[in-house]
């Protein structure tokens, strides 16, 4: 837990630690969950690389030279333990990850409206396997901790930053209901493709709120149902599939929920509709994907008859 000696007093170091703790006794065990994605990292953290490289759209660990052909098909059987793959794409050693989303055109929309993140501490919640952490790093932050609860996806991310070697990179099994604790720490905070999936989303945006320090930055991306005015859809069963999904907000609702939890200067400055073109199945995420949640014979709704989903990108400071 590295990163807490570069946090400002005000965290709230004893919760913190107890939770952290906790969650490392839980993951330790020595049962079948925790060593199918241990197991990997442990193997993986064995390749060192030496070219890294962050800054274009696919996050490049390692090139083919580095290694020879028996041990890019262990790298190989290694990263596949992670599949499915939702984010990327990465290139390790060679061999080239085709996740399920193309993160890199989120990334592009956030780029132009993207703070100083030179030296500054910056949270990405909900992370996963750590694509848009590595992204930032090329921006030379201090620290960057990823707050990620699912095994899958923190041994994932730790399989590729023991491999990639950055330090200024962390990762620890919290979630964002834990945000709160780290009172006034971030310079930035991103929170991409979360807030539908929180029962009380203004309740989440002032817990962010709090854990900004003064003139800090919240980067907010979410799913979001088209339209003009302020309201969400509150889901039955499931949205496009996906079960646990509470509010579905338009855009201008976020913007209002982002003000009412206390942000000044909320901005709405991108929109557009999802597509197979950004999400869709590969070889590394076999399953079900973007075109089987949408009806086929009316391309404007979820098969459940809701509207098709579009993603929104804000942005709101604390001052």
């Amino acid at each position: 837990m590295k990163y807490l000696s570069a946090l400002p007093s005000s965290a709230h170091f004893d919760k913190i630690s107890k939770i952290h703790l906790d969650r490392q006794k839980w993951v330790n065990q020595n049962k079948k969950g925790f060593l199918r994605y241990r197991t990997p990292f442990q193997n993986l953290s064995r390749f060192q690389a030496t070219y890294i490289d962050c800054s274009g759209d696919i996050v490049t660990i390692g090139s083919k030279d580095e290694v020879n052909t028996d041990e890019q098909r262990r790298v190989r059987d290694g990263l596949k333990k992670f599949m499915p793959w939702r984010k990327g794409p990465f290139s390790i050693f060679g061999i080239d990850v085709d996740a399920e989303w193309r993160s890199e055109r989120k990334w592009h929309h956030i780029i132009p409206e993207l703070p100083d993140l030179k030296g500054k501490i910056v949270a990405d919640i909900g992370c996963n396997n750590g694509y848009y952490m590595f992204r930032m790093s090329a921006f030379e932050p201090r620290l960057v901790i990823g707050l990620e609860p699912s095994v899958q996806h923190y041994y994932c991310f730790k399989a590729l930053n023991s491999m990639a070697g950055l330090d200024q990179l962390d990762i620890d099994l919290l979630g964002v209901e834990h945000i709160h604790y780290f009172e006034s720490c971030f310079d930035v905070v991103f929170l991409l493709g979360i807030i539908y999936h929180r029962p009380s989303p203004i309740g989440t945006l002032r817990d962010i709120h709090t854990s900004l320090q003064p003139g800090g930055t919240l980067i907010l991306e979410s799913q979001a149902i088209p339209g003009s005015e302020p309201i969400a859809l509150f889901p039955d069963k499931t949205y496009a599939k996906v079960p646990g999904t509470y509010f579905v907000p338009t855009g201008p609702c976020l913007c209002n929920w982002m003000k009412k939890a206390g942000f000044k200067n909320v901005s709405f400055f991108c929109s557009h509709p999802m597509s197979a073109q950004e999400q869709r199945r590969t070889a590394w995420m076999q399953f079900e994907s973007y075109e089987d949640f949408i009806d086929k014979n009316t391309p404007g709704k979820t098969v459940e008859g809701y509207p098709a989903p579009c993603r929104v990108f804000l942005k709101g400071e604390k001052q």
